[in-house]
């Protein structure tokens, strides 16, 4: 059997046993922010070798509305007032072995799938993925950035394939709806590559 097709089988296999609806995440999204702040990997600190900006503290957590330069920020609005159906916002992070053991001890979800290589292997994805709900933060992430105090009012997700370890993911956020009282709809998706990996929409309350 070809690697095309085994590929394909996997993001089947995939949806079958993976897509599904979160009415709320925002226990999850939790769980994800502090996965987030950790330091960041051997990788990334040797791509920000040399640079100041944008870096961890030294108890190894990120502060409030900080960047770091391993991640990717786009923002199609400076104000909140200047919010419409339109405007997008990304937020890109490359998903590392510290973000899925931070997520597996903040949130509690220890499932061997996501820590241990040897079990991970013998199962249909071969080798470790990271949790559905850590790679669905990234949204969350890339809508604490908007100008203004961003309020998840509710968010649905449906996952169509595995992240692994490594890989470098964006959250793509659009608002197609403006639902008056400072509340919009959004299309929410994070893309691995040119694989969707999670799709689905969230309903936000902004205020300036």
């Amino acid at each position: 059997m070809s690697s095309e097709s085994n590929g394909a089988g996997l993001l089947d296999t995939w949806t079958e046993t993976s897509s599904y609806v979160f009415d709320s995440v925002i226990a999850a999204n939790r769980a994800a922010f502090a996965a987030f702040g950790v330091e960041p990997s051997e990788d990334e600190e040797d791509e920000n070798e040399g640079t100041e900006a944008g870096t961890a503290t030294d108890s190894g957590q990120v502060e409030a509305a900080e960047d770091l330069d391993s991640w990717d920020v786009s923002l199609a609005a400076e104000e909140a007032d200047d919010l419409g159906v339109g405007h997008r916002f990304e937020f890109t992070k490359t998903i590392s072995e510290e973000d899925v053991d931070s997520f597996a001890a903040a949130s509690g979800d220890t499932n061997p799938l996501h820590l241990d290589d040897e079990f991970a292997e013998d199962t249909r994805f071969r080798g470790r993925i990271a949790h559905g709900t850590l790679v669905g933060g990234l949204i969350s992430a890339a809508l604490a950035r908007l100008p203004g105090l961003v309020i998840y009012l509710s968010q649905d997700l449906e996952f169509h394939s595995p992240v692994r370890i490594g890989d470098r993911v964006t959250a793509e956020c659009e608002i197609v709806e403006g639902l008056g009282n400072d509340q919009f709809r959004l299309t929410t998706r994070v893309m691995n590559g040119d694989d969707i990996a999670i799709d689905g929409e969230a309903v936000i309350m902004v205020d300036g």
